[in-house]
């Protein structure tokens, strides 16, 4: 697919005569890297974080380089010497690799990607500090026997030296920030070097305040036994309690166990009986405690996939494809489970962090304490804690959305991505715009492991690679050449030099697309489950014409089919979920009268209508810039008081429940009722445990989630999935609905789906009510190949966005002129054209959309030239394979 020029493997080579050293700076505005000068007695890698000199202040950089030789552009002379090494390998040599190969790929810095892969604000809020050496203070020093040496250094210090040797023995804590320590003492840069050298203070990177690491007070016994006479019957007591709780506590926990005061405790410590000291405890996202579980036996379609996964040695693809409901998280545990044994680490991705709590209690009932998840919705603490944990060497697994596939695991042994076809795992904004499988794909070749990817509708381009590299036999491919699966890098003399490359503002280059073959690689591999678990049936699909509903007298939202379903769900005490495209009351709100519709002030959209309940106060909210505000008296063109709200979201559906069922107990599941930390969880629980018999849902029901006790899936109006403008319409639509179909029957009872559309005879309902997935597939690429979309074809997207909509227009068109050369190798240019939505959030939004040929060369102009063809209040955006257009 779209492959960009990728830095040869000499980019990381260790240089044993390097004397300088190109750096990434952490300034707000800086762009590329820049070439410092190597102290002979500084020994650097990439991946090292320095601390480097930067206009008039110290900033931290990342090694990216050694060189021997300063670059050729450069004077000798303006070169700035680092200042001193922070951290050592905080990035190994693959992984700078893989986020390189994500900057590249898709137009955009590396410190940018750099940003995106690790925890919130780690680099940008960290703080130099300076300390003393364990033992140093008040000028003595420790033998190599541990003994203390008082005698002076070699030399005699320099006032500098000395003025700061006084600040770190008069603080309690024997360290300060660089800053605090410039501001105190004249000449403090060489003062600091001297005592470095001499071995008395060191330098380190301390972690942003917001996400320390959490610490608790501990107890720990360091009597043998109560020698001391003073000791009270309640001291007696209390060391009588440690003990037997091996000789530490928590404070916490020991003044509680003994229903004492710190004061008694401290009392202790005094006397010399206990020591009472912080410790660091790792943030750890809450969970409750999982019984523990074991293999289950596999059927012999999950037993031969089993048995074909386990046979892979170093890098694969994979594709599951497996029914809903055939037990494609039990082959993934199985599989992990040897690997962990084996001391390796696995890497389970998941579309939506509603997903991961199912999923996360499945890992810990089989894995325990070695399962751990990464996510945006944990706190920047413990995204800390998390990564922190991972670089600790031991094997575990990591379950967590698409930003997780920059965890820094040791020993990978296998990626597993869940639901693969999933839309989730593109990010859209901000840049980087990459997709989670196709760097995950880089990932594994990298790490030289599989990639297991599942679904029970696997996205066109995996299905069209994996089946036909598997059709046409082993052959040369490169696996991370995007998202059609084939293309590959581009040859080594066709490329610019890495020197040229490094010294661009933005790191990027003109990007070359090409298909010619780089490697070979195993075939992938197709495995199939075609049935589920126990033999149990798909649950039947029955689609209801709302068209004969409407002529023959039911103006309900609810077809008569669907209400009689509900009715005998409830007698049975059974439970079911109803889907509905969309959150919300309704779609918008219209004057009967005059037609007016209420729209939002900052962006060129309607505003929804969200009710919670009855006695709640109605609001108009955007969905795209939160903009809220309450439902108007009367109308601001005809001043009619009568308003209509059109369309039906999970608000509206969940009203006419309660009027046409009141016996039923209704839970929603959609973004209004899980923003919360925990919300998701709480939620399933309180739906798994009985606690009401139906569940209202957006597309975040459709995604993985497994309730047994589920028997009926009601799908309210499957329209609003088929009539989108986008070419991905009929595969989302069918995706979505297949998905949602496999939650019910899953247990002893089977299952039954209720589809309620306006358009029955559409092939995408066709086909879903028949799981007619090849079939479906077979129609849909026909279309795309007559189109050039992909799999067929490879789309760039330029998105361009501003507070002027002249600004934004004229760079639109100024970028335009600069792409029309393109079009005699082939490339289709679409646009500029205003944005279907023009105006989001009071800023206006034109595009270029790209169609460039599958098997032909094209070098686009460079990212750098581009942007510099926009005026400064234009943004300019290149989201390479988008997956939304609008």
């Amino acid at each position: 697919m779209f492959v960009l020029a990728e830095p040869g493997t000499d980019y990381f080579a260790d240089a044993p005569v390097a004397a300088w050293v190109e750096v990434l700076v952490d300034c707000p505005g800086a762009q590329g890297v820049f070439t410092y000068r190597l102290p002979p007695s500084l020994v650097v890698q990439p991946g090292d974080i320095l601390s480097v000199p930067f206009g008039m202040q110290q900033v931290g950089a990342i090694a990216i380089r050694c060189l021997a030789t300063p670059p050729t552009d450069l004077e000798p002379t303006q070169l700035k010497d680092v200042d001193t090494l922070l951290q050592t390998g905080f990035f190994s040599a693959t992984y700078w690799q893989l986020l390189t190969r994500v900057a590249d790929y898709y137009c955009t810095s590396l410190m940018q990607v750099v940003r995106v892969a690790l925890p919130p604000g780690l680099l940008t809020r960290s703080q130099r500090r300076v300390r003393l050496v364990d033992g140093k203070a008040n000028g003595k020093r420790q033998t190599a026997n541990g003994e203390t040496d008082a005698s002076p250094p070699s030399s005699p210090l320099s006032p500098a030296a000395q003025q700061l040797l006084t600040l770190l023995n008069a603080s309690k804590t024997g360290d300060y920030t660089w800053q605090y320590l410039q501001r105190q003492c004249q000449g403090a840069h060489q003062g600091l070097q001297e005592l470095v050298r001499n071995g008395w203070v060191e330098n380190y990177l301390e972690p942003p305040a917001t996400v320390r690491p959490k610490q608790r007070l501990a107890v720990t016994l360091v009597a043998s036994s109560p020698t001391d006479l003073t000791l009270t019957t309640r001291q007696q007591e209390i060391l009588a309690v440690l003990r037997r709780q091996g000789g530490e506590l928590w404070l916490a926990d020991l003044l509680q166990q003994c229903r004492t005061s710190s004061t008694t405790l401290k009392g202790l410590a005094q006397k010399g009986q206990v020591v009472i000291q912080p410790r660091e405890v790792l943030r750890r996202e809450h969970a409750p405690t999982i019984a523990a579980d074991v293999s289950k036996p596999l059927t012999p379609d999950q037993t031969a996939a089993l048995e074909q996964l386990q046979a892979l040695s170093g890098f694969a693809q994979v594709l599951l494809h497996g029914v809903t409901g055939s037990g494609k998280t039990e082959v993934y545990l199985q599989a992990i489970a040897p690997m962990l044994e084996n001391g390796q680490s696995a890497l389970v991705l998941v579309p939506e962090i509603g997903l991961t709590p199912q999923l996360t209690d499945r890992f810990r009932a089989r894995f325990g304490d070695r399962v751990c998840v990464y996510h945006s919705a944990l706190s920047d603490g413990e995204r800390y804690d998390t990564w922190r944990q991972m670089l600790n060497g031991d094997a575990q697994v990591v379950i967590g959305t698409r930003s997780a596939v920059f965890a820094p695991l040791p020993r990978l042994g296998l990626i597993v991505l869940d639901e693969e076809h999933d839309s989730s795992f593109k990010q859209d904004q901000p840049a980087p715009c990459y997709h989670a499988r196709t760097v995950a794909s880089w990932r594994a070749e990298l790490e030289d492991c599989p990639l297991l990817l599942g679904s029970a509708t696997p996205s066109l381009e995996s299905w069209v690679f994996c089946r036909s590299q598997k059709a046409e036999g082993r052959r040369e491919w490169g696996i991370g050449s995007g998202e059609s699966g084939v293309g590959s890098r581009e040859p080594e003399s066709s490329r610019p030099s890495l020197e040229e490359k490094l010294r661009e503002p933005n790191s990027n280059h003109s990007p070359t697309l090409r298909s010619s073959p780089v490697a070979l690689h195993p075939l992938p591999l197709f495995l199939s489950l075609p049935t589920r678990v126990h033999d149990r049936p798909l649950p039947s699909i029955d689609v209801v014409d709302m068209r004969r509903e409407l002529h023959e007298g039911n103006h309900s939202i609810f077809s008569r089919s669907l209400r009689a379903a509900l009715l005998t769900m409830k007698e049975r005490q059974q439970q079911g979920i109803l889907f509905i495209h969309r959150r919300g009351h309704s779609t918008f709100v219209s004057c009967r009268s005059c037609g007016y519709v209420v729209t939002c002030p900052n962006c060129d959209v309607s505003l929804a209508y969200h009710h919670v309940h009855s006695e709640a106060i109605p609001l108009l909210r955007c969905h795209y810039c939160n903009h809220t505000r309450l439902l108007p008296n009367d109308c601001p063109t005809c001043h009619s008081t009568y308003f209509k709200h059109f369309g039906s979201g999970t608000q509206r559906v969940a009203q006419a429940l309660a009027q046409e069922f009141p016996d039923l107990r209704v839970l929603r599941f959609d973004s209004d009722t899980t923003r919360t930390k925990g919300s998701h969880r709480a939620l399933l629980n309180q739906f798994a445990a009985g606690e009401a018999d139906l569940l209202v849902g957006t597309q975040m029901l459709a995604k993985g989630i497994d309730l047994p006790q589920v028997t009926l899936v009601g799908v309210v109006s499957a329209d609003g999935l088929l009539h989108m403008a986008d070419y991905r319409a009929s595969e989302r639509a069918f995706q979505t609905l297949t998905q949602v179909a496999g939650r019910c029957g899953r247990g002893d009872d089977p299952g039954r789906v209720i589809l309620q559309t306006y358009a029955p005879d559409h092939p995408v309902i066709q086909a879903v009510q028949q799981y007619a997935y090849e079939q479906f597939v077979a129609t849909e690429l026909g279309q795309r190949s007559q189109l050039n979309y992909p799999p067929y074809g490879r789309l760039v997207l330029l998105r361009f966005g501003s507070t002027s909509p002249i600004a934004v227009q004229q760079a639109a068109e100024r970028v335009a002129l600069a792409l029309a050369d393109l079009e005699a190798h082939g490339v289709e240019r679409l646009g500029p054209a205003p944005a279907v939505i023009l105006r989001v959030a009071r800023r206006y939004h034109w595009q270029i959309l790209l169609k460039l040929p599958l098997h032909t060369a094209v070098t686009l102009p460079d990212s750098t030239t581009l942007r510099a063809l926009c005026a400064s209040n234009v943004s300019l955006t290149i989201d390479v394979d988008p997956l939304n257009l609008f």
